[in-house]
């Protein structure tokens, strides 16, 4: 690490400063800005950082001397040391200075609880809070609202304490999702954010890097540590033509995963660019970047454009769309003639509308061809309940284009044929609809308003109309939808696409339903087509802030406590993991072979168990239940090779535990995609793993397990997936010499017969440091004294 604990106090006293709100301040672009417009009004005094960024620019502009992309010149002007970084796209590491920091209330536990463990009094750089995982649909938004407060109490209670204590900004439940809240008042032009969720790329859609990352990355920089990422490559789409009718911007997302699959942007940044761009809404572009997690991106970015500055003016913020002019050309546009390692092309104007799924957001259909397709494939046709909102689609403009299309079905005597249930983004969002009248017209479509939070979108539905088991379709205007996912139902076909398309589709109830070419039949008997959707992008009358939501942290919060009862069930404190001894790994137990797709909704489920992120052993008990067994093709059953017993995966891995038996978990292709949930990591490392072992890594769970010390592992022959099996005994070797760049030996003993094979890995010296020391939250105490 360029820098150690001790040090940390004399670095920031030379390089920061404090806020008026006392928040110390280590804003290592805008530390030197010469502009004087504040980043939120929220940061009264860390100010926007154009001017060092161009500075840093200049300077690797003389060293690589060639066009750059938009991502290149935002990524490459936050470097740490500009003058001597190595850039090599794919290649190197990279040592960054993200502009801010923020959590929502699920992983903002894990993070805060490893913060406090640091010993550090303060975060070093802009960081918020925000509770929307932990809010369950039931009624609707206002009872919901309060069951959430009553039975998270002692979570929000942790949260809100420990903002006060260590200066971080604190968004109550109820002020909305976290992306939401953050490009209303946070994001602009030339950020660069991480966020502990794996949508925090919604703030592209304002021109900002923001990155979905892990709690330990996050600590990194509240700890004031560089942030470390591989050099990202760059996918270029290029945007031509106009959206009109029934298309959206969602849309764009939706084709986008068609070409490239849920692992194709793996390693890459996603920037849109070209004539198209002008005709989507800045709000669209932000649903277009925050579903580019479906695709592996690291993040999607827009160029600076006037449909931003048009947002930024409406929320409040007219000074930074003025500044961010001034540098649209050469800090917030792509150069010309600049190069991408890959180049998508798609014509808005022949873009169809699809709808992805079930089971994975890449499935394609335009809607030309979904009932062609449902039918071959044996999908439930009849829709069961459909659901618009969610972090991805619940903009100003998203609702009112819904309100059309319901209005217009309520004027031929029709309504929504199923359960429609809306989530609002925002407690700003929520406020200006009810105010302008879409809510009520919603209420009159048959439809629940829910709370401002993330729902059923992440599972949080406490769903009735259907038993588990029971197969049914849904469709959503969500990001994801892997099994299970929105309600814990195997058997649930979950579609993803446009809320204009939810909503049509709820109106008819079937899957089998066109709205650009299809009838319905009036109450009247009539005949009738429904008009394509229209919506203001913007409302006429300003938006209606609402309920203010936000708690700021005190000038000084170091006489504050943070209490954690020892008996609590939902929240831990955390003990260290142990540290590697210095021998090779041997005769390691397979704990399971998954097989087939692994998320990290797989590997740690979140619905009813989002309760316990805050407590490391309860939660584990969720370790693997959603992972196929390879051995018997069921989730949540394996054998014990101790004592040949059959069990629950959490239950045989505390047992190896209890037994000193160190073991290894085997997966296939992209293992570890969707949700940037540490738990994924640290459920593993907690009950006794020392490696996982696949064909392939999704990017932000291969650092999470890097940061646990855990070794993520690849086959250097995918073939040889196929030589372990569940009774297999794994030995790693030579591990006292791992090197970046060095293949692990591995001896695969099956039945007395030993085969050796090849592993690879991605570690630099400062990951094998965190491997050798047990995590890198135990180096950074090494490194302290």
């Amino acid at each position: 690490m360029a820098a150690t604990l001790r040090l940390l106090k004399t670095q920031i006293r030379k390089a920061g400063y404090y806020g008026v709100d006392g928040q110390l301040r280590q804003f290592h672009a805008s530390g030197y800005a010469a502009s004087k417009v504040a980043i939120s009004k929220y940061d009264p005094d860390v100010c926007l950082p154009y001017d060092k960024l161009w500075e840093n620019l200049e300077c690797i502009r003389s060293r690589i001397n060639r066009p750059l992309t938009l991502s290149e010149k935002i990524l490459y002007s936050h470097l740490d040391e500009p003058k001597t970084q190595q850039i090599l796209r794919g290649t190197s590491y990279l040592r960054l200075r993200p502009d801010r920091v923020a959590m929502q209330d699920a992983t903002a536990q894990m993070a805060l609880l490893q913060f406090i463990s640091s010993g550090l009094k303060r975060v070093a750089v802009p960081s918020t809070v925000h509770c929307d995982h932990l809010i369950e649909a039931q009624i609707g938004g206002k009872n919901d609202l309060a069951r959430a407060k009553d039975l998270n109490k002692e979570v929000y209670d942790f949260l809100e304490s420990t903002c006060a204590k260590y200066g971080l900004g604190f968004w109550k439940p109820g002020s909305g999702i976290i992306h939401q809240i953050l490009l209303e008042n946070y994001c602009f032009p030339g950020l660069l954010m991480i966020g502990t969720d794996s949508h925090t790329p919604n703030g592209g859609g304002l021109g900002g890097l923001c990155i979905g990352v892990g709690g330990a990355d996050a600590v990194d920089v509240m700890a004031d540590l560089p942030w470390e990422l591989k050099c990202p490559k760059v996918i270029g789409v290029r945007l031509s033509g106009k959206i009109s009718g029934w298309t959206s911007p969602k849309d764009v997302i939706l084709k986008v995963a068609d070409i490239l699959t849920v692992k194709g942007g793996t390693g890459a940044i996603v920037e849109y660019h070209g004539d198209g761009v002008d005709s989507i809404s800045c709000t669209g572009m932000g649903t277009i970047c925050n579903m580019g997690a479906e695709i592996g991106a690291t993040t999607s970015v827009f160029p600076f454009n006037e449909r931003m500055a048009s947002y930024l003016k409406a929320t409040g913020r007219k000074a930074i769309a003025d500044e961010a002019r001034k540098y649209q050309r050469k800090l917030l546009s792509p150069d010309d003639k600049c190069a991408y390692d890959k180049l998508i092309e798609i014509d808005l104007s022949k873009l169809e509308p699809h709808i992805n799924g079930p089971f994975t957001p890449d499935l394609a259909h335009p809607i030309s061809k979904l009932k062609q397709n449902a039918e071959k494939n044996g999908y439930p046709m009849d829709i069961k309940v459909g659901l618009i909102g969610s972090c991805t689609n619940s903009s100003y403009e998203d609702m009112g284009r819904c309100a059309s299309i319901a209005n217009d079905a309520m004027e031929h005597g029709l309504k929504s044929k199923i359960p429609f249930n809306v989530t609002p983004g925002s407690e700003q969002i929520r406020a200006t609809i009810e105010r302008d009248g879409l809510s009520q017209v919603f209420d009159k479509f048959g439809g629940t308003v829910l709370a401002n939070a993330c729902g059923p979108c992440i599972g949080q539905w406490d769903r009735k109309d259907v038993k588990k088991g029971e197969k049914n379709t849904i469709v959503t205007s969500y990001n994801r939808n892997f099994t299970g996912r929105n309600d814990a139902n195997p058997a649930t076909h979950a579609f993803v696409t446009s809320p204009e398309l939810v909503t049509a589709l709820s109106i008819a109830g079937t899957l089998a339903f066109n709205p650009l070419k299809d009838e319905l039949t009036g109450s009247d008997g009539k005949k009738f087509k429904l008009k394509a959707p229209f919506g203001a992008e913007l409302p006429a009358k300003g938006f209606d802030p609402g309920m203010d939501t936000y708690t700021a942290p005190p000038a000084d919060g170091s006489n504050l406590t943070v209490r954690v009862d020892p008996k609590s069930q939902r929240l831990q404190i955390l003990e260290p993991f142990d540290k590697w001894d210095g021998k090779d790994l041997t005769e390691m137990t397979v704990l399971i072979k998954v097989k087939g797709k692994c998320t990290t909704d797989h590997i740690s489920a979140a619905g009813p168990w989002l309760k316990f992120r805050g407590h490391l052993d309860n939660i584990s008990n969720n370790m693997f239940i959603g992972a196929t067994n390879i051995e018997n093709n069921e989730m949540n059953k394996i054998k014990n090779q101790r004592t040949g017993d059959w069990g629950a995966v959490p239950d045989v891995a505390r047992d190896y535990k209890a037994n000193g038996i160190k073991w290894v978990a085997v997966g296939d292709d992209n293992y570890g995609e969707g949700s940037s949930r540490e738990h994924a990591a640290l459920e593993p490392r907690h009950l006794g793993g020392r490696a996982i072992i696949v064909k392939s890594f999704a990017r932000i769970h291969e650092t999470n397990l890097k940061k646990q010390g855990l070794l993520p592992l690849t086959f250097a022959n995918p073939s040889d997936y196929d030589k372990i099996q569940p009774s297999s005994k794994i030995s790693l070797l030579d591990l006292a010499n791992l090197a970046p760049g060095k293949s692990v030996e591995c001896e695969v003993k099956t039945d007395n017969k030993v085969e050796k094979i090849k592993l690879n890995h991605t570690l630099n010296e400062q990951q094998i440091a965190w491997f050798k020391a047990g995590s890198a939250l135990n180096r950074m105490k090494e490194l302290s004294g």
